[in-house]
């Protein structure tokens, strides 16, 4: 049975403030470093034998931490970078629902069908997520736990590959933020295929 172990990139400050941070590039909070230090002890016992990460400053310090203390190379899958917010990044969520409260609530009900000005579409981010997760699972071994680091809302992208669940609100997906999951992947060609479909 091969596990892949997702790890919701620690939290900022983009995150406490509530701002959409997309494909800015912001660092650990205090806080973020010390989520990471817990999972990392959380991971130990399952013993995991390889780590990759989406670049950017919070996934790859969250990244440093794991590696260290789980005795990891850390590799880093340029094409795991976070969702283009467009101009939105950086504004407050709270902003976006004033200012525009009718893609505010499209984006809520059916986040695929918004894009944000000058930003990428969910499904584009989808496809991006599905061929690495496809690349990554022919390089897996049997009997093996692989652990990869992401930021949300891309985090929330791998997990509905993954899993099918539903993508759920994506203005809240930071609530996941120093958090992690474990899934079953050995039937990953069929997921991914589902996802691009």
């Amino acid at each position: 049975m091969r596990h892949l172990v997702l790890v919701h990139t620690g939290t900022t400050e983009y995150d406490k403030q509530g701002r959409i941070q997309g494909t800015l590039d912001v660092p650990l909070s205090e806080d973020g470093k010390q989520q990471a230090i817990e999972i990392a002890e959380q991971l130990k016992p399952l013993n995991p034998s390889s780590l990759y990460s989406a670049p950017g400053q919070a996934s790859q310090q969250t990244t440093e931490v794991l590696a260290e203390r789980l005795s990891l190379k850390p590799r880093t899958l340029d094409k795991l970078t976070n969702v283009n917010q467009g101009l939105w990044q950086g504004l407050l969520v709270d902003d976006v629902k004033t200012k525009q409260p009718k893609v505010f609530r499209k984006w809520i009900e059916h986040p695929e069908s918004v894009c944000p000005p000058e930003g990428e579409t969910i499904t584009r981010a989808r496809a991006r997520v599905a061929e690495v997760l496809s690349k990554l699972s022919k390089k897996q071994k049997p009997d093996t736990t692989l652990v990869l680091v992401a930021p949300d809302p891309l985090a929330s992208i791998i997990r509905q590959v993954l899993s099918g669940a539903e993508l759920g609100d994506l203005w809240h997906a930071g609530d996941h933020a120093g958090r992690w999951e474990k899934f079953e992947v050995d039937k990953p060609a069929e997921l991914v295929a589902e996802a691009k479909s």
